[in-house]
């Protein structure tokens, strides 16, 4: 790692920075801007015994066996096509993760997945807010804004606020679910709570969104039939937004 960054990306999983800033992530670095994505969910799962749940999913990244090896260099080559620097972290995914009294995993439907956080893993926030402080010192820190309500997206989210002062936080849209009608109003609330700022894309940047999408072979099946509907999904999100946006709290917004 550097000993500052311009910007530092949080992504909860190993392709979220990609998918929902891999536009403006290329549009910095090739300006000269120095950006580090964090993975935070990157770890491998504690035990080889995985539930059905996750083990179905592993069927369809058709990633039998390393499957969180085989996503962390899928992860190396999209921060590669991007000019990004990156950071994985050692905390499982959610479907990995398992309750500590019993052994059962906590997550094992869609439905739980974008549910609520559950109580056995409130006490993740703190942790994570104090691996996120010691993060090098940067201009701009990103955090997702928990669009879909992802439960470890809602983690990221809080452990972020608790680091450093929500006044002081970006919040980028979590892609593809911000394209789904209504789920950005749901996770902003009041809009007068909040300023957008809107990032441009040059086809460019565009073209490196795509590509960097792509090096995430394992996961194009759960949101894209083809590189054509990738394409299509992304360019025509990018058209509609204008390019990217983060947001920040207003002023006189009520807390994130």
């Amino acid at each position: 790692m550097r000993a500052f960054y311009d910007w530092i990306y949080l992504s909860p999983h190993l392709d979220d920075a990609a998918l929902s800033c891999g536009g403006q992530i290329a549009r910095q670095t090739r300006a000269g801007q120095t950006v580090l994505i964090v993975s935070v969910m990157a770890g491998d799962p504690p035990t080889p015994q995985i539930s059905d749940y996750a083990r179905g999913l592993h069927d369809r990244w058709a990633l039998a066996s390393e499957a969180t090896a085989a996503r962390r260099a899928e992860d190396l080559a999209a921060c590669a096509i991007l000019g990004a620097d990156p950071l994985h972290w050692t905390l499982p995914d959610c479907i990995y993760r398992t309750d500590p009294a019993g052994g059962a995993p906590f997550y094992v439907s869609d439905a739980e997945l974008f549910g609520e956080v559950a109580p056995a893993e409130l006490s993740l926030v703190a942790a994570l807010a104090r691996q996120i402080a010691a993060l090098p010192p940067h201009a701009r820190l990103v955090a997702p804004l928990t669009v879909g309500h992802h439960v470890d997206h809602l983690l990221v989210r809080q452990a972020a606020k608790q680091a450093f002062d929500p006044a002081r936080l970006l919040y980028y849209e979590d892609y593809p679910y911000a394209q789904q009608p209504g789920a950005l109003d749901a996770a902003l609330g009041d809009r007068r709570g909040w300023e957008p700022a809107l990032l441009p894309l040059a086809p460019e940047h565009l073209a490196a969104k795509v590509e960097a999408i792509l090096a995430f072979r394992s996961q194009l099946s759960t949101f894209f039939a083809d590189r054509a509907d990738l394409e299509a999904q992304v360019g025509g999100f990018a058209a509609a937004t204008g390019g990217e946006r983060l947001w920040r709290k207003a002023a006189r917004g009520s807390s994130a």
